[in-house]
């Protein structure tokens, strides 16, 4: 018998969903943060993770099998846990329609001076800047697993040339996207780790969407930033880190850079001393590009279908390889 363990406040349609796919032969307890799930793990084979520490997984003698209700899985990878037996997976996958919305809104925002107009709207004043259009632009994707596929497809009914960057360029941008389409076609050129400069010298916006490893932190720091054209536009929305933020600033104060979307930060909430509020050139949101009113049920639906796959003995969607972080 499989004990499972829900470690998130989920609503009750969403929890009959897990119920059915563990089978009427499953335990399932719920309950969430530390205190509530440490008398509850003891026996538990698998653990939906809101939440994960030292502690929980010291508890959890019988734990096979932890799935991250979120995409990232750095604040779940600390060393027992690495060091561990237990098979990590995560939702990836689960952002693939918000946080594209978000890439497109971001490059039509900026494409068509509504910063500019919002400010002036809350002066009364009437401007009338002229649009740059987003077509014929070029957008570069520091990542291209589902959410930069995602972007790509989107991107390319704009009639926007795509360039990826990847670890493995030797994959080219092999692939589908969530409705299927071979995304080869979306991608003019695969750039790798030796031509990072190369590829960001080439974009007009350059979205950012890598998971936070001990190869990304800080990929993004003062050389790399000097290589993207002055007009180019960041769109941060992977993690903070992977972007040195003393850099950044001074990309923005220096017209290194046209501008920034910024999605994600070292520190979050974002201090309010932080000098970031303060440029004319940047778009402030709050770690809301992947917030959807869908997302949960996706999330919770990339579990579901493991389940169904850890009953019958197949091999789990989204496993994490706990050395390199993602």
């Amino acid at each position: 018998m499989t004990t499972i363990v829900v470690g998130a406040r989920l609503p009750d349609a969403l929890l009959e969903q897990v119920r059915a796919a563990a089978g009427e032969d499953a335990t399932l307890r719920a309950g969430a943060g530390e205190a509530e799930l440490l008398p509850l793990v003891a026996d538990a084979d698998v653990l939906l993770a809101g939440t994960l520490t030292p502690r929980l997984l010291a508890a959890a003698s019988h734990l096979r099998w932890v799935h991250s209700i979120g995409a990232g899985v750095e604040g779940l990878l600390f060393p027992e846990l690495v060091a561990s037996d237990v098979t990590l997976t995560n939702a990836r996958g689960a952002h693939h329609v918000a946080m594209p919305e978000y890439v497109l809104m971001a490059m039509l925002s900026w494409a068509h001076h509504l910063p500019a107009l919002v400010k002036a709207q809350a002066r009364r004043e009437w401007i009338k800047p002229v649009a740059e259009e987003v077509t014929g632009k070029t957008l570069g994707l520091l990542g291209y697993g589902e959410i930069g596929r995602a972007v790509a497809k989107r991107a390319a009914a704009l009639d926007v040339r795509c360039l990826v960057y990847r670890r493995h360029p030797e994959r080219g941008a092999s692939g589908t996207d969530s409705g299927g389409q071979d995304t080869d076609e979306l991608v003019e050129r695969v750039y790798g780790p030796s031509e990072l400069h190369a590829f960001l010298g080439a974009c007009d916006f350059v979205v950012n969407s890598l998971p936070l490893t001990t190869e990304t932190h800080g990929l993004l720091g003062e050389a790399e930033l000097r290589a993207m054209r002055p007009t180019a536009v960041l769109i941060h929305l992977g993690r903070g880190p992977t972007v040195q933020q003393g850099p950044l600033l001074a990309a923005l104060r220096g017209g290194w850079i046209a501008g920034a979307f910024l999605d994600v930060f070292d520190q979050e909430p974002l201090p309010t001393d932080s000098p970031l509020w303060g440029l004319e050139n940047v778009v402030i949101t709050s770690h809301t590009s992947g917030n959807s009113v869908h997302y949960t049920e996706r999330s919770i639906a990339i579990f579901c279908e493991n389940l169904r796959r850890y009953r019958a003995g197949e091999s789990l969607r989204n496993v994490v390889d706990k050395q390199l972080g993602y």
